[in-house]
């Protein structure tokens, strides 16, 4: 099953988002234009996502409500697929939140005026999303927005590493971002923008070479890759079609599970091999001696209350060896 498939994996391919990082988008920054107020950039920016249900939009109406800010529904509501949102408040004044292209092309927010934040988000935060909010026409500030790495990720790659084993990240979201939880995280290969088809054509590509790979991820894009990995890994956080997609599933949602079922594939394989090995030097030894082999030139049978022992013995050792992986230690060499 999965777990002797996984004492053979020598390749770790790991969805990003929700798998390294939480997978649940947070507000980190705000700035707020000139005579504005963080308050009130959070305030009209959460007004306009409380009809989004974008995950950066849950993020944005969550930390004005940790804020306890008064959250105003806007009207004619409009989402534009990678771009952002747009309504009218209680005013009727026109409401717009989402990237530097987005407000130049849809809301009309003048262009030279949207260099500049551009330039000023870009140099705040690198690897990071930035959306601007601006309320008819004008710029009330930006709001920085991260997908913060799980405390665990650091940890869990370096003991796979210990582990000899090439752990590589695959990723939809943007280099900067990707290149920033690759460091965070200890990991060198990495590719970014990657989509559902090339993170299953990934897969295959390593397997071509002759690895064998285990596939982490938690989201539908990533179910092909594993459903054609040797061993899916899915995270108990992650969409349904994720976990019935993979042969194991995480139930904290944390890398540290798969670096303990690694250890664990690897304790259980070894001693099943001693087993087997046991059971025949037994049989190899004990069973030409009750047959008589010996008998001709030493004399030597084996009465059925011996080889009744020795059988049980067998049988003892066995159990006994198993029993040792009460003591293998999961969560450390």
């Amino acid at each position: 099953g999965a777990l002797e498939a996984l004492e053979r994996v020598d390749t770790l391919v790991i969805d990003k988002t929700g798998t390294l990082t939480e997978g649940k988008p947070a507000v980190v920054s705000l700035l707020p234009a000139e005579g504005e107020t963080e308050e009130t950039l959070l305030k009209v920016a959460a007004g306009l996502e409380l009809s989004s249900e974008h995950p950066i939009g849950a993020a944005v109406v969550r930390a004005a409500r940790a804020r306890k800010l008064p959250l105003l529904p806007v009207t004619e509501f409009r989402a534009v697929v990678g771009g952002g949102v747009t309504g009218r408040n209680a005013e009727g004044g026109r409401v717009d939140a989402g990237s530097v292209s987005f407000l130049r092309n849809e809301a009309g927010v003048d262009a030279a005026n949207l260099e500049a934040w551009e330039a000023q988000m870009a140099q705040q935060w690198t690897g990071r999303t930035g959306m601007l909010v601006a309320r008819e026409r004008r710029i009330l500030g930006a709001i920085g927005i991260d997908d913060p790495v799980k405390p665990s990720s650091a940890g869990a790659v370096a003991a796979l590493h210990a582990m000899g084993l090439r752990v590589v990240m695959l990723t939809g979201d943007q280099p900067a971002v990707a290149a920033r939880v690759a460091a965070a995280v200890g990991i060198e290969e990495w590719m970014a923008e990657v989509r559902s088809e090339q993170k299953l054509a990934r897969v295959e590509a390593l397997q071509r070479e002759g690895r064998r790979v285990a596939m982490a991820g938690d989201g539908i894009n990533d179910a092909p890759a594993l459903a054609q990995a040797e061993v899916g890994i899915a995270m108990s956080t992650g969409t349904d079609v994720a976990i019935e997609s993979a042969g194991m599933t995480l139930l904290h949602g944390d890398l540290r599970g798969l670096v303990r079922a690694i250890r664990l594939s690897r304790a259980t394989m070894r001693n099943i091999r001693q087993n087997l090995f046991f059971a025949f030097v037994y049989n190899l030894l004990g069973v030409p001696v009750a047959a008589g082999v010996l008998y001709p030139w030493l004399g030597v049978l084996l009465s059925p209350m011996i080889a009744g022992a020795a059988m049980s013995f067998s049988s003892v050792s066995v159990i006994a060896n198993a029993l040792r992986l009460r003591r293998v230690r999961l969560d450390g060499e």
